[in-house]
């Protein structure tokens, strides 16, 4: 598998990029742990969104895809009318989807949308905001540059 690494000057230009393609009306940011926090850091500092809140999945183990996707839910997001679910990257498509049909059915009320910073063709689910179009395996900086030498 062919990889490609994105450093942070890519990421905060992509991320410059994502900003300008979003409405300024979401009054949450929900980051999808781990892959979305950094991107859903940026962009609530960017769109001062101080409501930043997080959702736990599991669908890899490293670069294995595992079998059934566990969903650990620890936001609420009672308060919230907008909403914008963030992830670095729709490779699958299963977590995205999986999230979305969740919260969907949990807060029928609330309007959600999604993005990401990479999108792959063969994904199931389209994110409502993408940047770029992935064609190898991504190995983000906040992936590989932290790592213990």
């Amino acid at each position: 598998m062919q990889k490609q690494y994105y450093p942070y000057e890519t990421f905060k230009n992509d991320t410059r990029t994502l900003l300008q393609m979003l409405p300024n009306d979401f009054d949450t940011i929900l980051a999808i742990s781990r892959g979305g926090l950094t991107l859903g850091h940026a962009l609530s500092e960017a769109l001062d969104i101080r409501n930043l809140q997080s959702i736990q999945t599991h669908l890899y183990d490293e670069t294995n895809k595992r079998e059934k996707i566990t969903i650990v839910d620890t936001c609420n997001l009672d308060q919230s009318s907008k909403v914008l679910i963030v992830d670095d990257i729709a490779d699958s498509g299963e977590t995205l989807q999986a999230i979305y049909n969740h919260l969907t059915l949990t807060y029928p009320l609330v309007h959600f949308k999604t993005a990401t910073l990479f999108y792959k063709q063969s994904s199931c689910f389209e994110p409502d905001y993408w940047v770029n179009e992935a064609t190898h395996w991504i190995e983000f900086f906040w992936e590989v540059d932290f790592k213990p030498l």
